[in-house]
């Protein structure tokens, strides 16, 4: 299961090079030594270890005094070129003692690495926990590989997943996708029962709990989601002379949106694009910089997605946009390099992390599901009653809904999915509800036209517990006459579909002038919008946890994986017409695309 971490050249000879420094003052060393050491140093620099590992080899025998430090940098260069088996007998020769400067550390590395290529796991892992011993930046991430490999070679999986997390941060590339499929791998081994314990043990701020919720979500345990924290609103206006600068705005110069305008999924591309595009034209009423544009037709496959993603680098995108479809995504992630960043407009087939360099922004039902939970559970309501569709949504919402209330400290006294029928009665009499308490609360996620048939046979059963769902509960539109039935339902939904964020078009406007703004597209359409209006803020809502966009399918902020999360606002049903509870959301917003400077916008451009 072990899997080392890349090294490109250029690092294995940057580290060479620094340790080339420790050799004595050119004043103690020959002209001739001294030549030869610069001559060996180019060879690394080129990248001809093996070649440098023989010049260092003759340097040892013809400087006697640094003989030990020309043979540690032999063993080095010999490793580096993955000949360890030649690195061994050099370092038996070599004398620690007579090491200086950071030498008797890359010393006890090298040691390390052998012995566990000997697998002598104890041997590696007293090597690399010495206490007491000042370690370099530029070693220490070796170490803690080391480290996290003798662990795991001595069944010590939880150590070797925790030492691997404090990799995380200071990897990038293709390193930093290995590590983490390496953690996922060890918390595997895992016993599940322990990590529901170590994770129940833990404190909100642990950087381990996110991972072992990672680990479970891919053992198919569903997991409780804690919302994100939203304490300061991206945009906000810095002091200065300058009252137009607005904080972590940045703004790249050409961007591509990678949609399917072919294909099954077109139709769902088409309405994402508009709604892109709407939000793109309302930043010029704020006269903020705006990107120019390229459109990609993904074409829904996996291979469009690629063709795609590879043009737009070829045109010089600097951000891309998409793709749309999980297997246009897994394609995308699962590329060798993205040479330009991306913000996909969904997540892979596996579930798996964001690949390094991407971002993931997603509807996912899971996320209406875990805010409902807490939505109830802040109401002071301890006992649920689930009741769902055979829909895929329905499930996968209804999952995140049990473990997240459960993990509130709430009960699920029962639960049901509704079959294709008209007729609920079965399912409501096998629930229990008509007995229950005061805090007691229905938990449903289906379509309308299931939810009208559903809430008059409940109220029929004497089940008369307030009722929360999800958003497909709601058509987007007003329609007084048939959501009567849905009188008092409250709902998690985006908060443009209530004009309830300051800052964003008007969507009734909006809706009046395009068909694709209304009704259930109406989600996909604030869905586009908050691509556009994610890209200057993007790297800061990553670099600044708790930092939030206040956008049109909720407030959005980054997790330390780089998913973009929602949180949604609440809206009932009240006299047949949905409103939201709390109004707007007043958070100190700005407009999306408030800009920092009064640039005129670019010309849009599009392109196949």
């Amino acid at each position: 299961m072990t899997v080392r971490l890349y090294r490109t050249a250029a690092l294995a000879v940057a580290m060479t090079v620094a340790l080339a420094a420790c050799v004595p003052p050119a004043a103690q060393r020959s002209p001739a030594e001294v030549s030869a050491s610069l001559e060996a140093e180019s060879l690394a620099r080129q990248g001809q270890l093996d070649k440098a590992a023989r010049a260092y080899l003759d340097l040892a025998q013809q400087a006697p005094a640094n003989r030990d430090h020309y043979q540690l940098l032999a063993a080095e260069a010999y490793r580096q070129e993955g000949k360890l088996a030649q690195a061994g007998p050099l370092l038996t020769d070599t004398h620690r003692s007579r090491l200086t400067g950071t030498e008797p550390v890359l010393y006890d590395l090298l040691q390390a690495e052998i012995a566990l290529s000997q697998h002598d796991a104890p041997r590696a892992l007293q090597l690399t926990t010495q206490p007491n011993v000042a370690v370099p930046i530029s070693m220490q991430l070796r170490l803690l590989e080391l480290r996290s490999r003798a662990m795991e070679a001595n069944g010590d999986f939880w150590g070797a997943a925790r030492t691997r997390v404090e990799m995380d941060n200071q990897l990038t590339g293709l390193d930093n996708a290995q590590n983490r499929k390496q953690i996922l791998a060890l918390l595997a081994h895992v016993n599940t029962e322990q990590l529901k314990q170590r994770a129940a043990g833990m404190r909100p701020g642990d950087r381990m709990l996110p991972w072992i919720n990672e680990a479970l979500t891919h053992q198919g345990i569903a997991v409780a989601t804690p919302q994100p924290a939203l304490d300061q609103p991206v945009g906000t206006l810095l002091p200065g002379d300058n009252a137009n600068v607005r904080e972590g705005y940045k703004m790249p110069g050409r961007v591509a949106l990678l949609l399917p305008a072919s294909g099954s999924f077109a139709g769902a591309g088409s309405v994402i694009r508009e709604g892109f595009f709407a939000a793109y034209a309302d930043a010029a009423r704020n006269r903020a910089p705006r990107a120019e544009v390229r459109v990609y037709d993904s074409e829904g496959t996996a291979a469009g997605a690629t063709k795609a993603y590879q043009q737009a680098v070829t045109d010089g995108a600097q951000l891309v946009i998409g793709p749309l479809t999980r297997p246009e995504v897994s394609a995308i992630f699962g590329l060798s390099q993205l040479p330009v960043p991306v913000l996909a407009l969904n997540h892979p087939d596996d579930k798996g992390l964001p690949a390094s360099g991407a971002s993931e922004f997603g509807l996912l039902p899971e996320t209406e599901g875990a805010q409902a939970a807490d939505h109830m559970a802040e109401q002071g309501l301890r006992t649920a009653y689930v009741m769902i569709s055979g829909d895929d949504f329905a499930q996968r919402a209804g999952n995140a809904f049990k473990a997240e209330f459960q993990a509130r400290g709430g009960n699920i006294a029962g639960s049901g999915t509704l079959g294709a029928g008209v007729n609920y009665a079965s399912t409501i009499n096998s629930l229990g509800a008509t007995k229950a308490g005061s805090d007691a609360g229905v938990f449903i996620s289906m379509k309308p036209q299931q939810a009208r048939l559903l809430l008059p046979q409940l109220r029929l059963a004497r089940v008369n517990l307030p009722v929360f769902a999800t958003s497909h509960v709601y058509g987007g539109v007003d329609d007084a006459g048939n959501n009567r039935d849905l009188e008092g339902v409250e709902f998690a939904d985006a908060p443009w579909l209530f004009n309830a964020q300051p800052g964003l078009p008007n969507h009734d406007d909006v809706a009046n002038a395009l068909p694709a703004a209304r009704g259930v597209s109406a989600r996909l359409f604030a869905f586009g919008m908050d691509a556009w209006n994610l890209v200057p803020y993007l790297d800061w809502l990553h670099e600044h946890p708790g930092s939030y966009l206040p956008g049109a399918s909720g407030q959005l902020t980054a997790d330390q994986f780089g998913r973009i999360r929602r949180v949604l606002v609440w809206a009932k049903f009240q006299d047949g017409l949905a409103h939201p509870l709390n109004g707007s959301l007043q958070m100190d917003s700005v407009p999306m695309s408030a800009p920092p400077t009064d640039n005129p916008a670019p010309a849009q451009s599009s392109g196949n």
